[in-house]
């Protein structure tokens, strides 16, 4: 990709309103735009990084048995009244259409997929079952702030799972946990797994927490174990012992980045979803519930990964691999040599599977291009100028480091390692 048809704008300062650390980084390094409060535009390069999110997630869905589907936005009605839950949801967007008929934005598709399994599940043959969607989703917060972490509208990915038995909840329910953490950290992030209320459907549910001062939950953690709880549900405060391992109860501000219920026959029951056991019995199915949010994943990363020159991607979900920067000088013929020089090992690195990001600017300082290579993040950063060719070198430094080194044109693949 060209540097010079990239569809972006950097911005050194942004509006005084914006007080999340993700919404700043992200607007100032052209991630993406913000329409109002809530509601954004994703950019090329905002976009990419979505979708390596969402890019993950599928295949730890895929390789828990999850199928995808996708169902629509727009909900009558009729399925929430069925539920108890088109007056008992405080942020759902409802609308009128022609001929009076109400709608409501999808804010959670319990009420769609159950009639929709209902159409599927009729045996115990059909089941287990499992299907997920990666859909936005829209939610009338009345404090729509903290940048991607709390949007009226929102890219989402809930996955519902179906069962004969609680037996068989209970153990889908443990492997969904497990993917769930195997999302987070092929995303960077180091989640906790947080004891949460379950509200009508169980005891506990539970949340993935990812601790930072600028989370918005308050957490407790034992400092040796994996034990932790929200403090809406906690029994306990800061420096109780831990009930599983006797260590030392700390808390904690965190962002939320994921969740999953354990939903029973709540929603089957009331659309009455059931299925024939083996004796040909009725009984209701089971089902499961598994959200997690891609765009608040990224907001999340950009909210705990950054230092103050701007993001710092984690290699699998960063816009590109390596942001190659061609830096020009005054000499006609020398730029011509530097832009030759920039172009091969552009294509060079694209054939060896690397995405590149090529500077091509000729017009633009040596200190704005560096200065927008940091805010991008990129985990990789290559630079050529009239020095380095006198080496055949280029230079080479990562993101995340401080120190930049010559490395020889004919072996920077082999130093990047793919």
């Amino acid at each position: 990709m060209l540097q010079s048809k990239l569809f972006y704008k950097t911005s050194k300062d942004i509006s005084l309103e914006e007080k999340s650390v993700n919404a700043q980084l992200l607007i100032r390094a052209g991630f993406v735009d913000k329409l109002m409060a809530g509601v954004y535009t994703f950019l090329p390069l905002g976009l990419r990084v979505l979708e390596k999110i969402k890019k993950i997630i599928r295949e730890e869905m895929n390789a828990i048995g999850g199928q995808e589907i996708l169902m629509p936005a727009l909900t009558p009605k009729e399925n929430w009244t069925t539920t108890g839950r088109w007056d008992s949801i405080d942020v759902l967007f409802k609308l009128k259409g022609s001929g009076g008929k109400e709608y409501a934005l999808g804010s959670t598709h319990e009420e769609i997929v159950t009639p929709l399994a209902k159409k599927i599940i009729n045996s115990y043959k059909d089941l287990p079952l499992a299907v997920y969607q990666i859909q936005d989703k829209f939610r009338d917060e009345p404090r729509a702030k903290s940048g991607l972490l709390r949007g009226r509208e929102f890219s989402m990915k809930d996955l519902y799972s179906f069962h004969a038995d609680l037996a068989d909840l209970d153990q889908y329910y443990e492997k969904a946990k497990e993917a769930y953490l195997k999302i987070f950290k092929r995303c960077g992030i180091e989640a906790i797994v947080v004891e949460a209320s379950g509200g009508t459907f169980s005891k506990y549910s539970h949340e993935f927490q990812v601790l930072t001062e600028s989370g918005e939950d308050i957490i407790f953690y034992c400092e040796k174990c994996s034990y932790a709880q929200n403090k809406e549900i906690a029994g306990y405060k800061a420096g109780d012992k831990c009930p599983k391992c006797g260590g030392k109860m700390l808390e904690g501000k965190a962002i939320e980045v994921g969740n999953i219920f354990k939903l029973k026959n709540k929603f089957s029951e009331a659309f009455d979803l059931n299925f024939l056991d083996k004796d040909g019995k009725k009984n209701l199915v089971m089902m499961g519930c598994y959200g997690i949010g891609p765009s608040r994943i990224l907001g999340t990363v950009a909210e705990i990964s950054h230092d103050e020159n701007g993001i710092i991607w984690p290699v699998e979900i960063a816009p590109f691999d390596v942001h190659l920067l061609a830096l020009f000088g005054k000499d006609s013929k020398v730029n011509e040599k530097i832009n030759k020089e920039s172009s091969r090992l552009q294509e060079s690195l694209q054939k060896a599977g690397f995405e590149v990001l090529y500077d091509d600017r000729e017009s633009v300082s040596a200190g704005v291009k560096f200065g927008e290579s940091d805010l991008f993040g990129i985990p990789t950063r290559l630079v050529i100028s009239e020095k380095t060719l006198a080496k055949d070198s280029v230079e080479l430094k990562i993101r995340a480091g401080n120190e930049a080194e010559l490395v020889k044109l004919n072996k920077i693949e082999k130093e990047l390692g793919k």
